[in-house]
């Protein structure tokens, strides 16, 4: 599905360390993502974070975890998304991330975080946003490895990080007026984890740990705010849309069809019916379900998004133009929604009208490789082999796959202007390349 977009992330120490390999799989979608940043933003303002930088993402499993690996994002496991049950715990969780970030946890890892800044550029750590195929099925991994003792220290927090994440996320709550009664609500949840076998466990539980004392402090810091804090019926919808596409693309459309009305939002239920409807062949039920919902918000750009999707998947190519099209008039600093028009204006045979798109997308979000990959093609198409061959370089670099990366840089480097902005970044990926080849062989 092009709107949910299967795409890698890997959280590496550097790209040459010795396999196994370990990445996760994100889950991209602006709908999804504008929804999390809806519920965040109040909290990361309460932090002193920076909102307008940072992106709450969905990572493609279904254990209950959450992380941050960086300074601009948060990760959060499907499956703990779709667990949860109220706006305020995810708020919770999100401020609790965020208090890693804001208290200087993620400096306790210098060797890491140094590796990670020194290749980011090239895409080659820390890879964010790399998305893959776009087809529901396919997903793509990053070839980044990570060793599983670097795997748990890199995530791992000590009990001393996680009380002082616990009190700073309670403030961070009430300034930003979310009942933090959600926190505790939220670690009632693993509550006897630590019980249990270390296979057994959910993620959070091993990288959070837990002890009832921190419960019990937890509990004693948010009795002060009980009652004070009443719901935020704005919150409750983002959160039932997040939530609600979210379980529309990745649970069984029978039981999406059986819950669909669950969140009480009538635009809500007829987006879940439309999806589960596409994903079951039942093509005119999901476009009816469509044509309703953008009649009644014809300003969304995230219907119009949905909509394109579901009749480009139809290869009804004309009707898909026109709904990402609109969605990019709406949207039109939308990372996602320009290359997913892009990718559209390719596949419907006009790479160079798709070639602004896809550059504007590029250009907003710097590493994602699906994008990379339809520039690529469309400087393939129009005859520009020297371009394709330096995008190719770069999809490469970033997907962590150096020799491939060198090999196609060099054929850049053959091709371009010596000189030339493209010239330069060839060069800068073969030198990457290389210096990240050679240290895997010393590994």
């Amino acid at each position: 599905m092009r709107s949910l977009l299967k795409s890698v992330i890997a959280a590496s120490l550097m790209c040459a360390l010795a396999l196994p390999a370990w990445a996760v799989s994100l889950l991209r979608d602006p709908d999804i993502e504008h929804s999390l940043k809806q519920l965040a933003t109040p909290v990361l303002n309460a932090a002193g974070l920076p909102s307008g930088r940072m992106s709450v993402l969905v990572v493609d499993a279904s254990s209950l975890n959450a992380f941050v690996i960086d300074r601009e994002h948060i990760f959060i496991h499907a499956g703990l998304l779709l667990k949860l049950e109220t706006a305020e715990q995810l708020q919770s969780v999100i401020a609790h991330e965020a208090a890693h970030i804001a208290n200087g946890h993620l400096a306790r890892r210098p060797a890491n975080a140094r590796a990670a800044q020194n290749l980011a550029a090239f895409g080659m750590a820390l890879a964010a946003a790399a998305s893959a195929t776009g087809h529901s099925d396919a997903g793509l991994a990053i070839g980044i490895g990570v060793q599983s003792s670097a795997q748990r220290s890199f995530f791992a927090h000590t009990r001393a990080e996680e009380a002082s994440a616990d009190q700073s996320a309670i403030r961070y709550l009430t300034r930003a007026g979310v009942d933090p009664e959600g926190s505790v609500e939220v670690m009632d949840m693993f509550a006897g984890q630590e019980l249990l076998s270390a296979g057994r466990q959910d993620p959070y539980a091993r990288s959070h740990p837990l002890s009832r004392d921190r419960l019990r402090a937890m509990q004693a810091a948010t009795s002060a705010y009980q009652g004070r804090f009443p719901s935020n019926p704005t919150a409750n919808y983002w959160f039932a849309r997040a939530k609600g596409k979210l379980g529309a693309f990745y649970r069984a459309p029978k039981w999406t069809l059986r819950r669909a009305g669950d969140s009480g939002h009538k635009d809500i239920e007829d987006m879940r019916k439309a999806i589960a409807w596409h994903r079951s062949g039942k093509g005119t039920e999901a476009l009816s379900a469509m044509q309703r919902l953008i009649t009644a918000a014809p300003k969304d750009p995230y219907l119009h998004e949905l909509h394109g999707q579901i009749l480009l998947e139809r290869r009804n190519y004309k009707a898909a133009l026109a709904a990402y099209g609109k969605a990019v008039t709406l949207a039109p600093k939308n990372a996602l929604i320009l290359g997913q028009y892009g990718h559209a204006l390719l596949v419907s045979g006009n790479p160079k009208a798709a070639l602004p798109y896809l550059e504007r997308s590029a250009n907003l979000e710097q590493r994602d490789a699906r994008v990379l990959r339809d520039l690529g093609g469309a400087y393939a198409r129009l005859g520009q082999n020297g371009m394709a061959s330096l995008l190719t370089s770069e999809r490469y670099a970033l997907l962590g796959r150096p020799k491939d990366a060198s090999l196609h840089a060099k054929r850049a480097l053959g091709l371009l202007k010596r000189g030339s902005p493209g010239w330069q970044r060839a060069q800068d990926v073969l030198l990457a390349s290389e210096n990240a080849d050679t240290q895997r062989r010393k590994k």
